[in-house]
């Protein structure tokens, strides 16, 4: 950029060559064509992204259009089993296996003790010791 004496060096250069008369002429042309440069200058930046914006949209259709062929293509040619499921067991075993709607049912443990609660503890404790079969002589754990 220049600065501020090459500027005023370039106007005494100017003023001499066109004289008085002619220099507020000269700037006013000056002063349309730099109007006229800028006015260019954005219009052309301003369709340059106008185009750059298409391109994008389309790019972004036709890879929106492929992934949906792509889908449709791969739902039409899927088999009616898919590959990583296991194969349909027997009758009995599907019976016997729980069905995925059905809610699993939990079932309290017999031996399960209350926190916080020794009496609990302890009525739990008296019938599981009368449940133990009689100890014989050759029992590592006496009763």
């Amino acid at each position: 950029m220049l600065s501020i004496p090459h500027m005023i060096v370039i106007f005494v250069v100017v003023l001499v060559v066109f004289g008085p008369q002619k220099l507020p002429e000269l700037a006013r042309g000056l002063g349309k064509l730099m109007a006229e440069f800028r006015k260019a200058s954005l219009d052309f930046k301003t369709a340059f992204e106008e185009e750059m914006r298409d391109l994008e949209r389309q790019a972004l259709l036709a890879e929106r259009r492929k992934a949906a062929e792509a889908s449709a293509a791969s739902a039409a040619t899927q088999p009616a089993q898919p590959e990583n499921l296991p194969a349909p067991a027997s009758a009995a075993d599907i019976s016997a296996q729980p069905q995925a709607s059905e809610a699993p049912v939990i079932a309290p443990d017999g031996e399960s003790v209350a926190r916080g609660s020794e009496d609990a503890a302890e009525n739990k404790a008296a019938p599981a010791a009368a449940n133990l079969p009689e100890s014989s002589e050759d029992s590592p754990h006496p009763a």
